[in-house]
């Protein structure tokens, strides 16, 4: 299936959006939006992707 990660097309096999974040190595604390819509994590694991979808995955950063 084709789709926008982070604003970048990919080809990707998942067909959920806890599968997307497996596949493409995201771990640890994450916050996700579809569409621009939030998809708390909760739901991630229910949540079928389409093609053509736009995700955005965002990790907190620490600085100083």
């Amino acid at each position: 299936m084709k789709i926008v990660l982070n604003g970048e097309a990919r080809v990707v096999r998942a067909e959920t959006l806890a599968e997307l974040l497996d596949e493409c190595g995201f771990t640890g604390r994450v916050a996700t939006a579809v569409n621009e819509d939030f998809v708390p994590s909760s739901l991630r694991i229910a949540h079928e992707l389409a093609d053509g979808d736009r995700v955005e995955v965002v990790a907190p950063m620490q600085g100083g």
